[in-house]
C-alpha cells in the first residue's frame, strides 16, 4: 500500500521547480495539471489551481545529519533556521519555507534503532 499527499498551488512551476532543484525530488507522474513528485517513499502532488493549500508540513527524512546539512545548504535562503537537535523527538532538524509559504522540514532520527522504510 502507498499514498500521495496533494496540494493545490497557484504557482505550479515555481513550486515543482523548488522541490526538484532544491530537495532533489523526481517527477513520478506528470498529469495535465498535477505533477506528482517522489523522494524515497514520499509522494507529493502539486496541482495547478486558483487557490493555494499552505497548511501542513512536508517532511523529508534523511539517514543522517550529513543529509540534513546538505539539504540546508541546497535550500539556502529558504531555510528558516540552522539545523539543530530536538531532544523531545530525538531528531536533528530544521524548517524551511517553500514558494507557496508551506512549511518544509528536513530531519534525521538520532536513535540508531529507527530504520527508514
Amino acid at each position: 500500500m502507498s499514498g500521495i499527499v496533494f496540494y493545490a498551488t497557484e504557482d505550479h512551476d515555481a513550486v515543482v521547480g523548488f522541490y526538484r532543484e532544491r530537495l532533489g525530488m523526481d517527477v513520478w507522474l506528470d498529469q495535465p495539471d498535477c505533477t506528482i513528485l517522489r523522494h524515497g517513499n514520499l509522494l507529493v502532488g502539486f496541482c495547478d489551481r486558483d487557490r493555494t493549500d499552505d497548511c501542513g508540513i512536508v517532511t523529508f527524512v534523511y539517514s543522517d545529519r550529513a543529509g540534513v546539512d546538505a539539504a540546508h545548504d541546497r535550500l539556502g535562503e529558504a531555510a528558516d533556521e540552522e539545523p539543530h537537535e530536538n531532544e523531545r523527538y530525538d531528531i536533528y532538524q530544521f524548517f524551511a519555507t517553500d514558494p507557496d509559504g508551506r512549511t518544509v522540514e528536513c530531519q534525521a532520527f538520532l536513535n540508531e534503532d529507527v530504520e527508514l522504510p
